[in-house]
């Protein structure tokens, strides 16, 4: 599946699964990498929503202020 269909806790958890699979040495070289590669695609993924939702948080903290009596 690709990373960009993945909800944000389903990327969260993919990514928690491989850095657990590549601590633990389960992995050859090649699928070493495949995985490390993996893991950066959802790292980025992850990254990117988080800070969409800081911004959203942050402009909607900016509407209430200006609302303020």
């Amino acid at each position: 599946m690709s990373a960009a269909d993945l909800t944000f806790e389903e990327a969260q958890r993919e990514l928690e699964q491989i850095v657990e699979r590549l601590e633990r040495g389960e992995a050859g070289l090649d699928e070493a990498i495949t995985l490390w590669e993996r893991g950066e695609e959802l790292y980025k993924l992850c990254v990117g929503r988080l800070d969409a939702a800081q911004g959203k948080i942050e402009e909607l903290a900016r509407r209430a202020e200006e609302t303020r009596p």
